[in-house]
């Protein structure tokens, strides 16, 4: 699919009906977080690939905040073979496939594996997993959903 910029995220089967908004990789290295005072709001990285596009593109979404569950707190519910659609500003939709649903230490973020690019049209779904570490502020984990776009019938 050619470049566009995605509006909403559908993933039926968790209940997840939710608008984008911009999101840029911060002075860590690592992509910011959406803003966490919308629960029910998910991020692309703006100047990385669209979803659809070829290559991979990342959306991330908070688990949870400080009062209540957020946009992706069921996403570890997925499986291989389960679908969600990405509604597009040019009026397509990109239906991706999950190949596998992992977690990972943020110690051990296999960075190179997650996100490197790659011929086919590919999407990452990441948020936070695992024990919260109060300590840190922050869950010790990330979950990280693997799909790739279905053909085109």
């Amino acid at each position: 699919m050619s470049r566009a910029i995605p509006t909403r995220l559908k993933i039926d089967k968790i209940g997840v009906d939710a608008p984008f908004t911009d999101l840029e990789i911060g002075p860590s290295g690592a992509l910011d977080p959406p803003p966490a005072d919308d629960v029910n709001l998910v991020g692309w990285h703006a100047a990385g690939i669209a979803p659809g596009e070829r290559g991979t593109a990342l959306i991330a979404g908070h688990l949870d905040t400080a009062t209540a569950p957020a946009v992706f707190a069921r996403l570890g519910e997925l499986q291989a073979g389960d679908s969600f659609e990405v509604t597009r500003a040019d009026g397509t939709t990109a239906v991706f496939l999950v190949d596998s649903v992992e977690s990972f230490s943020k110690d051990d973020f296999p960075n190179q594996r997650v996100y490197d690019d790659t011929p086919d049209a590919l999407v990452r779904l990441i948020t936070c997993a695992g024990p919260y570490d109060r300590t840190a502020k922050d869950y010790t984990e990330n979950l990280v959903v693997f799909a790739h776009l279905q053909p085109a019938d």
